[in-house]
This record gives C-alpha cells, structure tokens and sequence, in this order.
C-alpha cells in the first residue's frame, strides 16, 4: 500500500518538482504572457480616455463587458459545484478534478471582477461600493444590483478561496518533503501553516473543510443568482422575467462543467494523468453537461411561450428582433450550439471520444457566450420608441480586453500547474485506501 501511495504522490508531484518546466507548457505559457500584455494595453488605454473607447452607446450603455462579466462569473461556478456539493453528497468521482476546478473558479472570478470596476468609467473610486464610515454619511445605494454584485461575488471568491487553500494544506506539506531545494522548502513549509499529518490536524481539517463547504455549497445558486437579478429587476423587455435565476444557474453550470472538460482533456493527455482523470470522469461531467443543458434549453423555450402566452406587444417584439432582427446571426448561433450541439452528448461514443468531447464542451462555451451577447446587447438595442434605437458594434479595445482576459485566466491556470499539485494528492491516497478495502 505504501508502494502505491508513493507511486500516486509521484505521478501528481512530478510536474511541481520539475526543475524546468515541459516544452509543452512554455509554449502555451508565451502567447498567455503576450495576451496578459494586451489586456494591460487595453486597461491602460481605458483609464487614459475613458469607457469611449468600447462600442457602447446609448441605447445599448452594457455591451462586451457585461456579456464577459456573466460569462466568466458562469465559468467559476462549476468549481464550487464540484468541491463543495458533490463532497457533501459523497460523489466520489470528484476526487481527481476537484483541485483544477476550484482554481479555475478563482482565476474566472478574478476575470470576471475586472468588467464591472472597468465599466465603472472611474475605477479607482471603486470603494465607494463598500459599507464604509464615510464623514459625509453617504452610503452606498442598496438597491442597485451593482452593489448586489460587489457582496455577491467578492463573498463567493472569498470562500472559493479559503476552500481552495483549505484542501491544499496537506499536499504543499507533501511537496516541502519531497522537494530538494532549500528555497522551495522553506515556501512551501510556510504555506503548508507547520502541517504535520497528525490525527489532531487532519481532525481539525476534515471539521474545517466540511464547514466551508457547507458554506460554499448555497453559494452555487446565490451568486448567479444575483447576477441574474441584475436584468430580472429592470422593466426592459427581454430582461423583466422570473425565470432568469434558475435559468441563469443552470446555464452557469453548464458553461462551467464545458471548461472543466476543456481543461481536463489537454491536462490527463499531456501529463499522464489517464490512471486519474479517467473516462469515467470524462462521463460523468459529460452527463452533468447535458442535464444542465437540457434546463437551458427549456429556458430558451420558455422565454419564447411566455411572450406569446402573456400576448404583450414588447414581449412578443423582443423575440421576432431576436430571431430575425440585426442581431438574429448570434441568436440562431445560440440555438445551433447550446441546443443541438448539446443533443450530441446524448450518444455514448461522443461522451467516450475524449476529442470529441473536447471539442463539443468547447462549442457549448462559445455558444454560452453567444447567449450572454444576445441577453445583454439584442434586449438593450431597440428601446420601447423607435427613436431611441441604436446599434452596438465592439471597437478593437472591446476585443483586446477579453482576449486579454482570456490570456490572463491561461497565464494563472499555467502558473498554478507549475507550481502547485493540479490534482488533490491527499485525497486520491484516500480514494485508493478505500477502494482497497472495499476490494
């Protein structure tokens, strides 16, 4: 048995205690580098003239960075799904991808963050969203789902965050004794907080670590949730509906689980890592996929029956501008990806074809975006008078800052790979110790 948990911890630790990186990561890790570049060109050039420089206008005052904010905000949820609820419901098969998904939850949150501060016109006076004792006794407008958000979602990285490190502690006390070198020894020993694999410790640990993630567990549906009410408040057409928390939590979901697939193909090829994240894994996300997709096309649905239903003249208008308006090319491209791309995954060998599914969870993604682009923009665009319509076209500064942001969520998912274990060693050791006992 000790054999076998010393041949997991290596297999895990390998690419940590590399001396060099592979060619395979800097090869990624340098057109990251240069969309991080961009996305400071693109920041700078912002804060220098102001929000002018993106395409957005009146009517349509939320445009590219919106759509990204939702967009990101829905990537970052499959993270805690998986940490958090699949551990209080015993799903085992969470063990090999819970630790990639709980950093790709962090790195999506913070890219996310960067769309409203920006959106602000006037980021740098972006504390006047806190609570706090201002001489002036200003406090912050409650009823502004702007300040919704900032709770929403600084709560929801908070615990991700704490949850994350949490289950690192044991492997960063791993990696101290494995490692060689003095430097490493000493900041992984410090972030490893004197860890020691006692009963007391891993007592304390387990007591922790259910807690938060009974903590983390309502955050699932809270803070997309919240960001949904963001439109359900308003009285536009298209936004002013009560299916949009459940609707927007499920397509959350789905959006997340297509970037954890995403991410875990390309991880088990390149690094070995098929004994891990097996095809089994690769299923069971693949039929969450569906599932959640399956909701998100009753949304869809249900959008278009409420108008006709309700027979309001708006209602009604939004939909026909949707399907057949200028904007009408990224709604049918909606429909093409996130509902029949999606029925794919109904066929056994699509869901055991890792490429396959590569490419389909890449398809569903981009097909999410696609529906936070139609959501925000289409709805914005044609006002209830005609005079006040108007049309939105990204400029170069729009594509520059979420293709940075992009960048950016690489270039931190690389960093975290090469120095940090991608896959929970602690917890893996654990799952074989009760597969073996359970024979």
């Amino acid at each position: 048995m000790s054999e076998e948990f010393g041949r997991i911890t290596d297999r895990i630790a390998a690419p940590v205690l590399a001396r060099v990186p592979s060619p395979g990561w800097t090869l990624l890790f340098l057109p990251a580098s240069a969309l991080v570049v961009v996305l400071m060109a693109g920041v700078f050039e912002l804060l220098v003239r102001g929000v002018g420089i993106w395409g957005i206008n009146v009517p349509v005052a939320w445009g590219f960075a919106i759509t990204n904010f939702v967009w990101w905000i829905g990537i970052g949820h499959a993270g805690t799904l998986i940490s958090a609820i699949l551990l209080l419901l015993h799903q085992q098969w969470r063990t090999s991808i819970n630790r990639f998904a709980e950093a790709m939850t962090l790195f999506a949150v913070a890219c996310a963050g960067m769309f409203p501060l920006l959106h602000l016109g006037r980021p740098w006076l972006f504390y006047w969203l806190f609570p706090y004792p201002a001489v002036t006794h200003v406090w912050p407008q409650f009823r502004s789902p702007l300040v919704w958000d900032f709770f929403a979602v600084s709560t929801y990285f908070t615990v991700s965050l704490l949850f994350w490190y949490l289950g690192l502690i044991p492997d960063l006390a791993s990696i101290r004794d494995l490692s060689r070198r003095r430097a490493s020894k000493i900041v992984y020993g410090i972030l490893a907080l004197g860890w020691r694999g006692s009963a007391r410790h891993w007592r304390h640990y387990r007591v922790a670590y259910l807690i938060l993630a009974g903590l983390a567990a309502p955050l699932v549906v809270s803070v997309h949730t919240v960001v949904s009410l963001d439109f359900a408040v308003a009285i536009l057409p298209g936004w002013h509906s009560t299916i949009f928390p459940p609707y927007f939590v499920a397509g959350a979901i789905f959006s997340g689980f297509a970037m954890v697939i995403d991410l875990a193909i390309p991880l088990r090829t390149f690094y070995g890592l098929k004994d891990y994240v097996t095809q089994w894994h690769l299923d069971c996300m693949a039929k969450v996929m569906l599932a959640t997709g399956l909701i998100v096309d009753y949304g869809y649905l249900m959008e278009a029956f409420n108008a006709w239903y309700t027979n309001n003249l708006y209602e009604r208008y939004v939909q026909l501008d949707r399907a057949f308006g200028p904007y009408g090319w990224a709604y049918w491209t909606l429909i093409a990806l996130n509902v029949c791309l999606n029925q794919t995954l109904w066929i056994k060998k699509v869901r055991a074809t890792p490429w396959i599914l590569w490419l389909v969870a890449f398809g569903l993604n981009t097909g999410m975006w696609f529906e936070r682009f139609v959501i925000v923009v289409q709805s914005l665009h044609r006002d209830y008078m005609p005079s006040a319509w108007g049309m939105y076209w990204p400029t170069v500064w729009d594509f520059a800052v979420f293709f940075g942001t992009i960048g950016f969520f690489v270039f931190c998912f690389l960093l975290f790979i090469r120095y940090l274990p991608m896959i929970s060693m602690a917890e893996m050791r654990e799952e074989h110790q009760e597969a073996l006992r359970g024979g």
